[in-house]
This record gives C-alpha cells, sequence and structure tokens, in this order.
C-alpha cells in the first residue's frame, strides 16, 4: 500500500466517524431501534411512555406470597373432603399426579377452616382472612389458576418472567420497559420484604437481558430501607456533584466510543441515586400520616407492622409516580403444622392487605392501580406427614394444577368469583388460567398487547408470556 492510498483511507474513515455526528452513529440508532432501544439510546430510559392501547391501569403492586398459600384453607372452600378425610384419593384422580415429597396415594387432609360469604357479591373466604372479606366487593378471586412448575424457584421464575429458565426479564422489568416511570426521583420498579426471603431470589425481579436500569430496587426491611441516603462527613452536595459530572462525562465518552448501553444504565443510576437523596426522607417520613391511616394498616403494632409498612410504602410509592412496586412475604410453603403456620401468615398479612385496597379506593387511586395477590402455586388436598408420630404436626404439598389468586384496580372487574374447581379441589373444571392467560390481561390492564411487547435479543424477540397466554375478558370490566 502506497502513501496517497493510506490517505484516501483514512479520509474515507474519517467521513463515516465524524458527518453528520457519525454515519456510524445513525447505523447505531437503526440498530437500536430495531432492537427496542431507542428509548434508551435517546436520553432517560425511565422517561414515562404513553401505552400503545388504552389503559386502565397506570401503575401495579404485585403482593407476592412466596411459598404456595394454600387455597383450600383460604379461598376455595371443599365440604366434600370431610368425607374423604383420611383416605386416599382415587387412582382415577391422582394417576400421573407429579409432586414435590408426597406419594399420590397420601391420605386426604380436610380443612378445619370456616367459610363466610362476604359482601354484596357474597364471596367466600376462610375466617383466617376476615379483613379480607370487608373489601370482598372491591376483589376479583380466581379459584382456577393452573401453573407448569411444581417447585418454588421454577415456579417464581414462571410467574414473574414466562418461563423457568434462569436469566429472563421480570414482570416489573417488562412493565418499566414498556411505560417508563412518571417518578424522576425514585426507581421505577421497587421491591419490598418481609419475612424469611424467597426462593426465587433476585430473579423475581431482575431485569435478565433487558438493560440493568429496568431492575428492581430492593429496599431493606430492617434498618433504613434505603444505604447512603446521607454525605458521609467532609463530602458536600456540591462537592458529590462535582464528581457526579466528572463521572458521567466519562461514562458518556466511552458510550459514544462503543455504543454499550450498559453504560447508559450506569449513567442513568448514578443520577438517580442522587436524585434519590433528597426524595428517600420525605418518602418514608410517616409523620404526616393520620393516626386513622397507621392504626387502619396496623403499622404500629405486631404483628402486622413489618408488612403493614410495606403495604404504606407501596401506596406512597404510587402515589409518587413509582410505576411497579413489589411486595415480597415469605413464606407460605407449609409441608407441616399448617393450620399454625397459615394463621401466623394471614395475621401478619390480612389487615394491610385489606387496608391498602380500602386506603387507594378512598383516595382515588384503586381505579388506576392494580394490585394481585398470590403466590407461585398452592397447595394439595392430600396431608403430608414428615412426622408419623404427630398426626397434628401435617401440612400439605406444591400443588401447581389448581390453586387460588386475587385482584383488583386498574381494568379488573370486581365483586366475583372465576373459575371452579372439582369438589375436591384438585381439578379445574371451569374457566382454567394459566400464568401466561394472567400475564397477558394484566398487561393488557396496562395498555399492552402482550405479544407486541417485546425485546430482541441473540436475534430473537422475546416477550414475558414466551409463546403463549390469551386475555380473559372475564377478569376485565
Amino acid at each position: 500500500m502506497n502513501e496517497r492510498t493510506f490517505h484516501q483511507i483514512q479520509s474515507r474513515r474519517r467521513f463515516f466517524r465524524e458527518c453528520a455526528a457519525g454515519v456510524g452513529t445513525i447505523a447505531l440508532g437503526n440498530l437500536l431501534a430495531s432492537e427496542g432501544r431507542a428509548a434508551t439510546a435517546a436520553g432517560n430510559p425511565l422517561a414515562a411512555k404513553k401505552p400503545p392501547f388504552p389503559a386502565k391501569a397506570k401503575n401495579f403492586i404485585f403482593m407476592f406470597m412466596e411459598g404456595g398459600p394454600s387455597q383450600l384453607d383460604l379461598f376455595d372452600p371443599k365440604p366434600e373432603l370431610a368425607k374423604w378425610n383420611g383416605k386416599p384419593l382415587p387412582e382415577s384422580l391422582t394417576k400421573n399426579l407429579q409432586l414435590a415429597f408426597i406419594k399420590p396415594t397420601a391420605a386426604v387432609l380436610a380443612s378445619r377452616r370456616e367459610f363466610h360469604k362476604y359482601g354484596q357479591s357474597g364471596i367466600e373466604i376462610s375466617d383466617y382472612l376476615p379483613h379480607l372479606g370487608s373489601v370482598a366487593d372491591d376483589i376479583c378471586l380466581v379459584r382456577s389458576m393452573h401453573t407448569d412448575a411444581f417447585n418454588h424457584h421454577p415456579g417464581q421464575l414462571l410467574l414473574f418472567s414466562g418461563t423457568t429458565q434462569v436469566g429472563r426479564p421480570s414482570f416489573g422489568s417488562w412493565v418499566v420497559y414498556g411505560l417508563g416511570s412518571e417518578s424522576q426521583n425514585l426507581p421505577g420498579f421497587v421491591v419490598l420484604s418481609s419475612g424469611v426471603g424467597t426462593s426465587g431470589g433476585e430473579s423475581n425481579f431482575s431485569s435478565g437481558f433487558l438493560p440493568s436500569t429496568y431492575s428492581g430496587t430492593m429496599f431493606r426491611n430492617s434498618g433504613d430501607p434505603i444505604l447512603y441516603l446521607s454525605n458521609p462527613g467532609g463530602v458536600s452536595r456540591a462537592t458529590q456533584r462535582a464528581s457526579l459530572d466528572v463521572l458521567r462525562d466519562l461514562n458518556q465518552q466511552h458510550m459514544d466510543a462503543t455504543g454499550d448501553m450498559e453504560i447508559a444504565s450506569r449513567i442513568n443510576s448514578y443520577e438517580l441515586a442522587f436524585r434519590m437523596q433528597m426524595a428517600g426522607p420525605e418518602l418514608l417520613d410517616f409523620s404526616k400520616e393520620s393516626p386513622e391511616t397507621l392504626d387502619m394498616y396496623g403499622v404500629t403494632k405486631d404483628p402486622t407492622k413489618p408488612f403493614a409498612t410495606n403495604c404504606l410504602l407501596a401506596r406512597r410509592l404510587v402515589e409518587r409516580g413509582v410505576r411497579f412496586v413489589m411486595l415480597m412475604h415469605a413464606s407460605w410453603d407449609d409441608h407441616t403444622n399448617i393450620n399454625t403456620h397459615l394463621k401466623k401468615n394471614c395475621d401478619i398479612t390480612d389487615q394491610p392487605a385489606a387496608a391498602l385496597i380500602r386506603d387507594l379506593k378512598q383516595r382515588g387511586l384503586l381505579d388506576e392501580t392494580l394490585v394481585v395477590w398470590g403466590g407461585e402455586f398452592g397447595r394439595t388436598p392430600m396431608s403430608e406427614i414428615r412426622n408419623p408420630k404427630d398426626a397434628e404436626s401435617a401440612g400439605r404439598d406444591h400443588h401447581p394444577v389448581a390453586y387460588s389468586m386475587w385482584m383488583a384496580g386498574g381494568g379488573i372487574k370486581p365483586g366475583q368469583v372465576v373459575g371452579r374447581t372439582d369438589d375436591l379441589c384438585f381439578n379445574i373444571e371451569e374457566d382454567p388460567i394459566h400464568v401466561h392467560d394472567l400475564q397477558a390481561t394484566l398487561l393488557r390492564t396496562l395498555g399492552f398487547d402482550h405479544t407486541r411487547l417485546t425485546y430482541r435479543y441473540m436475534g430473537r424477540d422475546f416477550r414475558l408470556t414466551d409463546v403463549e397466554g390469551t386475555v380473559i375478558p372475564k377478569l376485565l370490566v
């Protein structure tokens, strides 16, 4: 190669790099748009976006009851079980049944719970949930949920990411990716926890292959919910701002050179953390809440205090424009002593959950806030006895074939029961709703066609509902 040719090549390269801010930049923009990343490239990835279709809900609160609450003892009364108590079910029902710990021949365990009809709708709810009964006309109870996974982590992955494979974006991440957030001073997706922790852990709120700015931000459940709200001694706000400006400029230069959208997420995370230092203290200050409100939630007493605090905080978060709030309470995995353990969790969660519905409604927020309560699966009508010498220690195994969840608010038709199980709560007889159907329906309330909310990754368009899912009209207003 001679010198003249070398300079010609250099000139051509310089043209493509510098002309019109770089032809390469234009090409990068087209690639990003084809992969659904244009919003991230354009600026704030959490900027609020208009949904593609009319939406009933603007915000989403998911109360995740990790472990699988027993639908038989809470939501789906089955007096017929008393006739089978202590006996195995017919082989015709249990053939080919996959269970986590017990054999299909295990004896039936009838529920000891009393069920009462509540409200004008007459929805039957367990005596362990009297507070929920007081808002029965505001909820939609689904008794016909089913899933493909019979162990906790796979079940949680399927519920929140649409697949049992690790590494996909979670429900909250998809929602914030699609809608952004109306809050510029708080994360678009916040996670609050109580209890002993979940099997799925961070995979329940991970952004997967979406940019990390769409991940859930976990607030701690002890001590200060948000760490480092205050600067260390000797660091003024002006000094911190100047440091962040330098860091932002360096990151921006690197992103311009590489096109790596994770750098944009990093820039946004630093800036959001800076703004949270101003917004966080006010968010966490309950002093302006009335004594009646604090008492309604149960914030000032045990055993409701941890979950009640999270429920009240969830309301305050959606008031401030946070798009998706996930409350995780664990664990409802009652393989033993189901009556004792179930009562304990109901005593913790019943009053705050009902208070959240009531509070959102009286503030005019329930119509635009979607609220969902449920676990990754239900429990078997058969007993699990791990201590043969103690019949009172009986519990229930995992049951993915038929279980219950409830929802309220934003676009959900209230005061109704959808779905029916057989007399033994073993199989679904009417209106089966798969996890993917639930996801598709909830996304519809937010203004999305679940088949179009996609993200291109590794040459494929991925979505929350994987390759399945049907919107359930019965659930919608």
